[in-house]
């Protein structure tokens, strides 16, 4: 499963790389081509201009985002991005993993005690082995140490329980890690901008908006999108933390009346 999202990774940002180097291709050309025909065009009158001028209404958000992407700079533009991909493939895995856990405790609990009335310990196991998720499991771990006593069905279903929450939680640490880097990157993203900026007033010895425009708009397009990103996983990550909770909470209670089964039936 890994294995696969890094290559889903690795895929989407060749993707988009190939995507953001030809509309680049394509822009640059077509500025050229603006160029060729303006120099070789007659002046337009004032109302002709008024209806050359561009209407930024009618582009679409996806040309304005590749837009706003090269301004930013590849450099860290691509890796914000690949933060990006990389946290949604990892909170996807655990949305996807923590769906298929969830269980109907209650169904499963009735079940299992029905199976311990008509076959006993052996086809409650059974019942239990065919079940998907962490708390039938958590039976079945119950039911085979059911013959060495109540004390030592508990400590196994608690030490296997903590086993089980662990793996609820798996990636949830690499996933807070990309939404702490990618605000990171767009603030580190802000520095060089600005010391972009200051250089250029210092080699033109004079300051004025075109010569800081640059450099101050790359700052601020970094920034934006490290904060993007970080709102997107932050979303994702505390709807997994909540999910996780929700499960261990209906382990813990189905274990209790898990427990109360076990002892009525040993009575």
């Amino acid at each position: 499963m890994k294995k696969l999202l890094v290559f889903l990774s690795v895929a989407g940002m060749l993707i988009y790389g190939i995507n953001t180097m030809a509309f680049a291709q394509a822009a640059e050309q077509e500025a050229t081509t603006e160029t060729v025909v303006e120099e070789a065009a007659p002046a337009p009158s004032p109302a002709t201009q008024q209806t050359l001028v561009p209407d930024y209404e009618d582009q679409t958000f996806h040309y304005i985002l590749k837009e706003k992407f090269i301004e930013g700079g590849a450099g860290f533009m691509s890796v914000i991005l690949l933060c990006l991909i990389i946290g949604l493939g990892l909170c996807v895995e655990r949305i996807i993993y923590l769906n298929l856990s969830t269980t109907n405790t209650t169904k499963l609990l009735n079940k299992v005690e029905d199976a311990m009335k008509s076959g006993g310990i052996e086809a409650a196991k059974e019942l239990c082995r065919k079940t998907r998720g962490p708390v039938a499991s958590i039976f079945y771990q119950g039911l085979d140490r059911y013959s060495e006593g109540m004390e030592i069905v508990e400590k196994s279903i608690v030490s296997y329980g903590s086993v089980l929450m662990g793996r609820l939680e798996m990636n949830l640490t690499w996933i807070s890690l990309f939404i702490a880097i990618a605000p990171m990157l767009g603030f580190m993203g802000t520095v060089i901008g600005m010391i972009a900026a200051f250089d250029a007033i210092a080699q033109a010895g004079d300051i004025s908006p075109t010569i800081v425009a640059s450099g101050i708009q790359v700052a601020l397009l970094t920034t934006v999108f490290g904060l993007i990103v970080a709102v997107i996983l932050q979303i994702f990550y505390n709807y997994i933390v909540s999910k996780v909770d929700s499960i261990v909470n209906t382990m813990e209670d189905a274990t209790i009346s898990f427990m109360d089964i076990l002892i009525k039936n040993q009575k």
